[in-house]
């Protein structure tokens, strides 16, 4: 079966192109011009990931991400945002209100087919890393656990500690956590991840004493500790 795409478009020449193609390249396109039709039709047919439009007759596309995050059928449903507008905090609103990805129009129909495949392939990587150091990655949930509970974790802290679980003590590059986190096309500073690092070790050490294992490298990056001694790179 052709993987389900769920289409929220109300600009019916945009919807055209997007579903001429993603049909072209295998998938279908289930198509739906209200929010309330969106999530209908989500909840009806099931699909492997969802294109939301933001500015809708019947509200905002970023509610409707809200109120998907927060529903475990859900909560993992991988969505990209497709908007007219293209500001930094548009995009920041749009991964804070729990979206994986971002394209701004107007936009290449091929650019857009290659971020939702690359959304499917990250929604089928391994979903569970063990415990370190008493935490526990749970990818399908898009949550950390320390002590069998939840941190409370925004969207994007979530993200960066993810990165450094999974690297398992390789320190990442300031760049490295950025591409991640905010995307490729992000025009955050390095200085974000500074202070999204400072927000995320405050609620690790409210956790208890042992959560918070994050090692600075100064002039280079983080990491999850324990890092092997030895020289850092020059880099």
């Amino acid at each position: 079966m052709r993987p389900k795409i769920l289409l929220l478009e109300d600009d019916s020449a945009i919807a055209g192109t997007v579903a001429f193609a993603l049909e072209r390249e295998g998938f279908a396109v289930v198509h739906a011009l209200l929010l309330r039709d969106a999530d209908r039709q989500a909840r009806r047919e099931r699909p492997a990931a969802a294109i939301l439009d933001v500015g809708l007759p019947d509200g905002n596309g970023l509610d409707l991400c809200r109120c998907w995050r927060a529903d475990p059928s859900f909560a993992t449903l991988p969505t990209l945002m497709l908007t007219a507008r293209g500001e930094e905090i548009d995009r920041v609103l749009g991964l804070e209100a729990g979206a994986d990805d971002y394209l701004s129009k107007p936009f290449s129909p091929r650019e857009l087919v290659a971020r939702v495949r690359a959304l499917l392939r990250r929604a089928t990587m391994p979903k569970a890393a063990p415990a370190t150091d008493g935490l526990l990655l749970d990818e399908a949930g898009h949550r950390v656990l320390f002590a069998g509970q939840a941190l409370p974790l925004t969207r994007l802290e979530y993200r960066l500690l993810r990165d450094l679980l999974l690297a398992r003590g390789r320190i990442l590059s300031r760049e490295a956590l950025l591409q991640s986190a905010w995307g490729a096309d992000s025009e955050a500073a390095d200085r974000t991840v500074d202070t999204h690092i400072k927000t995320l070790r405050a609620k690790l050490r409210d956790a208890g004493p042992a959560a918070d294992g994050i090692a600075t490298h100064r002039g280079v990056g983080y990491a999850w500790a324990p890092v092997s001694p030895g020289p850092l790179p020059t880099d």
